[in-house]
C-alpha cells in the first residue's frame, strides 16, 4: 500500500471541456453594455449567443494548474484551459482581484493564497487533519519514515496530510495530491470499504499498478479487498523507484463509516507488516475514537 509521487492527475484531463464566450467584465470590474453573467432580454427572432457560464471558465483556469505546472504563462494558461488567451487574461484579472490567482514579476500566474484559506475550511480536510495529526506524529516518531492520511475523492484517494522524517524513502505523492485507489495502501483501504456499486465501477476499468505500469488482475484485487475488510488492515508493496511497503488501516466516523485511511510507508527491508500493523491499527482507532466512533448514545 504504498503511496506514489505526483499526487494530482494532469489538469488537461479535466479542463478541455471548457471554452466558449470570454469573460466580459473589464479589469476594473466594469461591464460593457450587453455583456456579463446575467442574460439580456432577447430580441424577437434572435437567439442569444451560446457560451459557458463564467464560473465554469473560472474553474477551467484554476484546473489548468497541477503539481507539474504550479506556474503558467498566459499562453500556457489559455492552452491548458481551452480558453482563448485574451479571454483568459480578462478572467484571470477577476480571479487575481479576488485572490484566487497571483502573478509574479515574470508574468507567470500561480494559485493565490485566498484559495488555500477557503480550502482549509473543508471538514473532510482540515477538521480530519487536526484530529489525526497527534496520532500521525506518534507513528512518524516510531517509524522515522512517511505517515499518510487520505480520503476518497471521486475515483481517487486524496492525500490530506503527510508527515515525513528526514532521510525517509522517496515519496510519490504530495499533500493535496491524488493517488490511485487500486495501487496505494490508503487507496486499497478506501476501496475495500466503499459501496459495492462503486467497487464494481472501479474494477470494471482497465487497471495498472503505478508507477510500474503492470496490469492488475481483477480477481486478485477482489480477493485483496475481501482480506482487507476481514483484517481491517492492508499491505501494499511497490518496487519502483525503490522497494517499499505500505501498511494502512481504516478510520471510522461516529456513524461507523470509513471516512479516511491511515498508512505508514517504509523501506521494504525495514520493519515488516506484522510489526507495523498493530501500530497503524492502534493509531487509526485513536483517530476514529476522536471522531466519535464507538460512542454509545
Amino acid at each position: 500500500m504504498i503511496d506514489h509521487p505526483t499526487g494530482a492527475p494532469p489538469a488537461d484531463r479535466a479542463v478541455g471541456r471548457f471554452g466558449g464566450r470570454a469573460e466580459c467584465r473589464s479589469m476594473d470590474g466594469s461591464r460593457p453594455s450587453g455583456e456579463g453573467e446575467e442574460p439580456l432580454p432577447r430580441a424577437r427572432g434572435h437567439r442569444p449567443a451560446a457560451g459557458e457560464p463564467v464560473v465554469d471558465r473560472a474553474l477551467a483556469l484554476l484546473a489548468a494548474f497541477d503539481a507539474d505546472h504550479p506556474q503558467l504563462t498566459l499562453s500556457e494558461l489559455g492552452r491548458r484551459s481551452g480558453i482563448p488567451a485574451s479571454s483568459a487574461l480578462r478572467l484571470a484579472g477577476r480571479l487575481m482581484a479576488w485572490g484566487a490567482l497571483e502573478r509574479g514579476a515574470d508574468g507567470r500566474f500561480s494559485i493565490g493564497l485566498r484559495l488555500w484559506e477557503v480550502a482549509s475550511l473543508t471538514p473532510r480536510g482540515q477538521g480530519l487533519r487536526s484530529v489525526a495529526l497527534p496520532f500521525m506524529g506518534d507513528l512518524e516518531e516510531v517509524t522515522r519514515q512517511h505517515v499518510l492520511l487520505a480520503v476518497r475523492e471521486g475515483t481517487d484517494a486524496l492525500l490530506v496530510e503527510r508527515l515525513s522524517s528526514h532521510g525517509a524513502v522517496a515519496a510519490l505523492y504530495r499533500p493535496g495530491g491524488r493517488m490511485p485507489l487500486h495501487s496505494t495502501g490508503v487507496g486499497l483501504v478506501l476501496l475495500a470499504f466503499a459501496e459495492p456499486g462503486f467497487q464494481d465501477q472501479v474494477l470494471g476499468q482497465t487497471l495498472v499498478h503505478q508507477p510500474e505500469q503492470l496490469p492488475v488482475s481483477r480477481t486478485a484485487l477482489r480477493r485483496t479487498l475481501a482480506e482487507i475488510r476481514r483484517d481491517g488492515l492492508a499491505t501494499f508493496r511497490r518496487g519502483t523507484p525503490g522497494p517499499v511497503v505500505s501498511v494502512a488501516a481504516p478510520v471510522h466516523d461516529a456513524a461507523g463509516t470509513v471516512v479516511a485511511a491511515l498508512s505508514v510507508v517504509v523501506p521494504a527491508d525495514g520493519a515488516g507488516p506484522r510489526v507495523l500493523g498493530p501500530a497503524v491499527r492502534t493509531a487509526a482507532r485513536g483517530i476514529s475514537r476522536s471522531l466519535g466512533a464507538g460512542r454509545t448514545s
